[in-house]
């Protein structure tokens, strides 16, 4: 990359010469950037046909209360006029992510006039069956998938220029023709930086345990293009959080470690003057930063770097972006107050997320993020021979696990209550487990609790269940464990899941942080770690 591209690059997210002497990170963001630019994946393109016919049957045993039923073969479609089945579905068979081709011929007479198309693309069948407007949701209406396409020359071949993410199209013809027309052929050329499939679990094992580790690798394979992105229907960017859980799963499937690096410099070339990440960054027109930072996510990509360490051995990287580790962890530490409790009102508002659970009380949950980053990246800073210049994070990672026992455990019932009304959640007691301030006898009797507890503030996306699951494990729950990834991610299966979905709740399929269900992500990033768990702790999943 020449160094006219990277100062229009540096410009363009907000940085100019003006304000490096102010900036944290201004001696290594065009070398970040280059290194970003030459760990870009190659995308392999594949391309896909549909299958079959469908149509959409009402069934409220059904997930969003619909299933798709076979109507029919490709061959009697390409053979009728569209004219004759107007809002016809085609199926897939699978989901795919890429740009949807099809070709237009004649049936009868001579065309006095353009064809205009409508298609939607549904990851599930309700996308189909739910009207979009008047549109209620709380983000962009054009990220659902609806696009109208007018043909001004028949025989055509048409390629949707926007990248679409799918398993089904309905096919509507706009208005009334004169004349009879057909689409001849349609196939999506699919995409990913996937290249090579990961050894099948061995022959024995619970055919749901394979189906739900063949899901979670549809996902993340869906996921992986020129960064992790969360979804690629929606948003269609690099977080962290995904990154993080994104990463996990790689290393235990696909091994594209050149992506994490790719994505670890990206994030790190485009963090604030001030050093901290922000939470997502675009690569579309140009690679930009978002206006969203959040506190957790940014705790998490010190994990992450430590993870993609001991994967790959690769401590150049590790140490071009120690830098950014400090920084994280002295940003988090600036909210501590007099007690050594994080205080959300001691510096600028910052986003805390940890899920998408409504009301939940995150007091407890930072505390223990703050605390197992500390520690993790102590753990850094002694593989890379660092330990000196951060002597003091073991102790003070100490007193702040001394510090929320003593202002939010009841050691009587075992559990740790957050905020002024004592909120119980599964998320404080996951996050004090995986920071150590539970010893594993203690973290089990909190888990055990909350687990039976109906009243407790549960997880409502597949981001939380992991941490979930990890907490389970570090205390020994293997069998807890195991269940609830069968429960969980079985759950979604069950109710016909080709990806997993950004959000799931076993008590309502309609649940949307966006007000609207059909604008959820149906395969998104996040949700791929089953293939972690399975693939690092046989003994635990596949006996």
């Amino acid at each position: 990359m020449n160094k006219h591209i990277i100062f229009t690059l540096l410009c363009l997210f907000g940085i100019t010469f003006s304000s490096f002497a102010q900036d944290k990170y201004a001696a290594w963001r065009s070398s970040w950037l280059e290194k970003a630019e030459k760990s870009t994946p190659f995308l392999r393109k594949e391309k896909k046909s549909p299958v079959g016919i469908v149509q959409i049957q009402p069934d409220r045993s059904a997930f969003q209360g619909c299933r798709m039923v076979d109507a029919g073969g490709m061959s009697d479609f390409y053979r009728s006029s569209i004219n004759s089945r107007n809002g016809i579905i085609i199926d897939f068979g699978e989901h795919v992510t890429g740009y949807f081709t099809f070709k237009t011929d004649l049936v009868t007479l001579y065309p006095d006039a353009p064809i205009r198309l409508k298609f939607t693309f549904g990851e599930v069948p309700a996308e189909l069956n739910t009207a979009f407007d008047p549109y209620p949701g709380g983000l962009s209406r054009a990220w659902l998938q609806d696009e109208i396409v007018t043909v001004s020359d028949i025989p055509s071949t048409i390629t949707i220029p926007r990248r679409l993410s799918f398993r089904y199209v309905k096919i509507e013809a706009v208005g009334q023709f004169l004349y009879e027309f057909k689409i001849s052929d349609m196939y999506c050329e699919a995409t990913t930086s996937v290249t090579d499939w990961p050894d099948p679990l061995p022959e024995n094992t619970d055919p749901r345990i394979k189906k739900i580790n063949e899901v979670g690798l549809n996902t993340l394979k869906e996921c992986m293009q020129t960064v992790y992105e969360d979804g690629p229907k929606r948003d269609r960017r690099l977080w962290i959080g995904d990154l993080y859980l994104e990463a996990l799963a790689n290393m235990y499937s696909f091994k594209n470690h050149a992506l994490t690096r790719h994505c670890l410099y990206i994030l790190a070339a485009l963090a604030d003057e001030d050093g901290l990440l922000y939470a997502s960054t675009f690569e579309r027109p140009y690679l930009h930063r978002s206006t969203n930072q959040i506190v957790d996510y940014s705790l998490l990509y010190n994990v992450a770097l430590l993870d993609y360490l001991k994967a790959t051995g690769d401590r150049e990287t590790a140490d071009d972006l120690w830098p950014v580790v400090k920084e994280q962890i002295e940003f988090a530490l600036g909210y501590l107050d007099e007690r050594m409790i994080y205080d959300p009102q001691k510096g600028r508002p910052m986003w805390i997320f940890f899920d998408w659970t409504p009301g939940l009380n995150t007091n407890v949950a930072i505390q223990g993020a703050l605390i197992y980053s500390l520690q993790q990246s102590y753990e850094l800073a002694e593989r890379l021979g660092k330990e000196n210049e951060v002597s003091d994070w073991p102790r003070l990672a100490t007193r702040l696990q001394k510090a929320i026992r003593q202002a939010n455990y009841d050691r009587k019932k075992g559990l740790f209550y957050s905020g002024a009304d004592r909120q119980l959640s599964y998320i404080s007691q996951i996050w004090m487990v995986l920071s150590g301030t539970l010893s594993t006898k203690e973290g089990a009797v909190a888990l055990k609790q909350v687990l039976a507890d109906s009243s407790a503030v549960y997880p409502g996306t597949p981001y939380a269940w992991h941490y979930l699951i990890e907490a389970l494990i570090k205390c020994g729950m293997h069998a807890e464990a195991k269940e609830i990834l069968l429960s969980y991610w079985g759950g979604m299966v069950d109710k016909g899941a080709d990806t997993f979905w950004e959000v799931y709740d076993p008590a309502d399929d309609y649940r949307s942080p966006y007000n609207f269900y059909p604008v959820n992500s149906y395969c998104h990033a996040w949700s791929c770690t089953p293939v972690y768990f399975i693939n690092r702790y046989p003994d635990i999943f596949l006996k």
